[in-house]
C-alpha cells in the first residue's frame, strides 16, 4: 500500500527541522545555504511540500546529513549518531504527547527532539521538567 504522501511530507518536514536545529541555522539560513527560497523551505519543514533532490543533495553535502534519514527516517541523521536513543527520545515524547492530549505542529516536535538529542549527545541529563517546559514554549 502507497504511504499518504502528506504524512511522508510532515515526518520528512520533521526530520529536515531536527537536522537544521543539530547544526544550528535558523530556517532563512538553511535556505540560503541551500539555494532555496525561505518560503520554499518553510513549506518543506511544515511538510507541506515534497524536498525537492537538488536541496535534499545540497543538506546532504554541506551539513554530513543522512539523505535516507531525511527522506524516510532510516539509519541516523549523521553516521556517528546514536540512533537508538534518538528513537527513545522520540517516543518517550510522543507518548508523553498522546498521555497528556497535546498537539504541536512537527517543526515545533522537531526542535525538542533536537534538543533533547543534543543534551544526550553532551552527557546532560534531561528531566520531566525541562521537557514540560520546552513543549510550554513551542505550544500555540
Amino acid at each position: 500500500m502507497a504511504r499518504d504522501l502528506k504524512a511522508v511530507f510532515s515526518a520528512m518536514g520533521a526530520r529536515l527541522a531536527i537536522a537544521r536545529n543539530e547544526v544550528g541555522l535558523t530556517q532563512t539560513a538553511m535556505a540560503d545555504a541551500i539555494g532555496v527560497s525561505h518560503r520554499a523551505y518553510h513549506s518543506y519543514e511544515k511538510g507541506q511540500r515534497g524536498l525537492p533532490v537538488e536541496a535534499l543533495v545540497a543538506i546532504a553535502d554541506k551539513f554530513d546529513v543522512d539523505a535516507a534519514w531525511i527522506l524516510l527516517g532510516t539509519k541516523s541523521v549523521r553516521a556517528a549518531h546514536d540512533f537508538e536513543a534518538l528513537k527513545r527520545i522520540e517516543i518517550s515524547l510522543d507518548q508523553h504527547l498522546t498521555e497528556e492530549n497535546i498537539k504541536i505542529k512537527s517543526e515545533k516536535r522537531g526542535a525538542i527532539v533536537a534538543r533533547w538529542y543534543q543534551s544526550h549527545v553532551e552527557g546532560r541529563e534531561v528531566s520531566n521538567d525541562d521537557v514540560h517546559t520546552w513543549i510550554e514554549l513551542v505550544r500555540d
